[in-house]
């Protein structure tokens, strides 16, 4: 327990005070945020803000997570190490893609085929480890206990794997439009994973599944730099998270779920950016297909600032969303032990 309070203090601390000099820093060297042409006009005014947020993020998670392991008399584990390598590993691919718009003056980086391609390398290297290495098993499931459970074998849990880390990491990156918004989210997100995190370590009897207390301190280290990067990001933003930062965020947050053996609760611990990423879907095949658009704008959080709400409410309202969101996962969770505690005790 107390491995888990340092890595979140450790990591507020850090990423709240890296904030500032990376504000700057960036400013002093113009480094900022190119705005998409095609997007709500309003946006237009934040162009020039500091990018590249995500760096503090990181440096957040990472000093927090061995800060949690310095002098505490607990070990790193596999888990661990292949969540923050993947975080770690995400975030460089996230700084090309913001340093080449940064150089090149416009809002687009990395070729589509540059940035997928960097993206499956490491998701599928990621998955193997993750198998291979720390044993992940291969069937998946809404948690450990769940009477819901679909044995893929090790070749489709790897290409399943694979996906879920990809899916989630473009998804919150679709998110991050609006000033706060997938922070915001992801820390409701990240908190829950440290709630069952640890409760999977305090019943490892039950659930079976190893090194939850590393993935619970992986968790909340990200919690904390995120809540340090909130503080400067909330609107009007001082800077943005960037590639950075959001690619990052959704791929560590596919990593827990899958390290953790909760694959299938993701959907729902990460409901909000499912429905994002499912809105540019349903644009993108409805005006391919019909020649129409369902939403004025996607992702979603634009339509409804195009709808004529203020920019502070969609954000608050769509934190609202994905607070619900988590607290139903966390009560499917919680149900299920119950279940199985009834189960026991008859």
């Amino acid at each position: 327990m107390i491995s888990i309070l340092v890595a979140g203090a450790v990591s507020l601390l850090v990423s709240s005070f890296v904030m500032p000099y990376l504000i700057d820093r960036f400013t002093k060297l113009g480094v900022g945020q190119q705005i998409r042409e095609d997007g709500p006009k309003d946006h237009m005014v934040k162009a020039g803000t500091p990018t590249m947020g995500g760096i503090g993020i990181l440096v957040g998670l990472i000093l927090g997570y061995l800060a949690a392991h310095g002098n505490l008399g607990e070990g790193f584990t596999r888990d661990g190490v292949l969540a923050l390598a993947l975080a770690v590993l995400t975030g460089f691919t996230g700084f090309l893609d913001d340093f080449i718009k940064i150089r090149n003056r416009r809002s687009l980086g990395l070729t589509k085929a540059g940035k997928f391609g960097a993206q499956f390398a490491i998701a599928l290297t990621f998955s193997l480890f993750a198998h291979y290495w720390a044993h992940v098993p291969t069937s998946i499931t809404f948690d450990r206990q769940s009477g819901l459970g679909i044995q893929l074998g090790t070749l489709g849990w790897i290409v399943f794997a694979t996906l879920v880390v990809i899916g989630a990491s473009n998804a919150v990156n679709l998110t991050d439009g609006l000033d706060g918004l997938a922070a915001g989210s992801s820390i409701f997100s990240f908190a829950t994973f440290v709630v069952i995190g640890y409760w999977q370590f305090r019943h490892f009897p039950i659930y079976q599944v190893s090194h939850t207390l590393d993935t619970a301190v992986i968790s909340v280290a990200m919690v904390g730099a995120l809540a340090g990067f909130l503080w400067w990001n909330a609107p009007p933003a001082k800077i943005f998270m960037g590639d950075t930062g959001s690619l990052a965020i959704g791929a560590t947050m596919g990593a827990l779920a899958l390290l953790m053996q909760l694959d299938l609760l993701l959907i729902i611990l990460a409901g909000l950016f499912v429905i994002e990423t499912l809105s540019v879907i349903a644009q993108v095949f409805s005006f391919r297909v019909f020649h129409k658009r369902v939403l004025r704008m996607a992702p979603l959080h634009h339509h409804f600032e195009l709808l004529g709400w203020p920019e502070t409410t969609v954000l608050i309202r769509l934190w609202i969303l994905a607070a619900i969101f988590t607290a139903v996962g966390l009560g499917v969770f919680y149900a299920d032990f119950l279940s199985i505690g009834t189960t026991l005790v008859r």
